[in-house]
């Protein structure tokens, strides 16, 4: 249930509503599914802004600080590059409600590679 991404000049975005489907044992949205909505904005932005066909590019680190609770309504993950070089891309990714209170602090490293003849 993760929306389209959403893209600028340098950042992609991505909604997903919080609902039972997605909560933790205490009823409060999970940090997996946290991570999960965080790691694909950051995936899609390096793919969408590195606009290299020839390159593939996968999620070699990813770190959260979840600092506050949500049990309903949608989150928005927001993916800014920190870093685009040409093998290591360091993307800081914010994850607010929808009155842009900070839910979670994401980080993730990519890597990107050239292509091999069978991808």
């Amino acid at each position: 249930e993760i929306s389209a991404c959403l893209v600028g000049s340098e950042m992609c975005i991505r909604d997903r509503p919080v609902t039972p489907r997605v909560h933790q044992l205490h009823g409060v949205l999970h940090g997996g599914a946290t991570v999960a909505l965080a790691e694909t904005v950051g995936s899609a932005a390096v793919v969408v802004l590195n606009q290299d066909p020839q390159l593939s590019s996968v999620g070699i680190e990813i770190s959260a600080n979840h600092v506050r609770s949500i049990s309903s309504g949608y989150v928005t993950a927001t993916a800014k590059p920190l870093h685009m070089g040409k093998s290591i891309q360091f993307w800081e990714i914010r994850v607010v409600d929808e009155e842009d209170n900070l839910i979670s602090y994401c980080k993730l490293s990519t890597f990107s590679r050239p292509k091999k003849l069978n991808e």
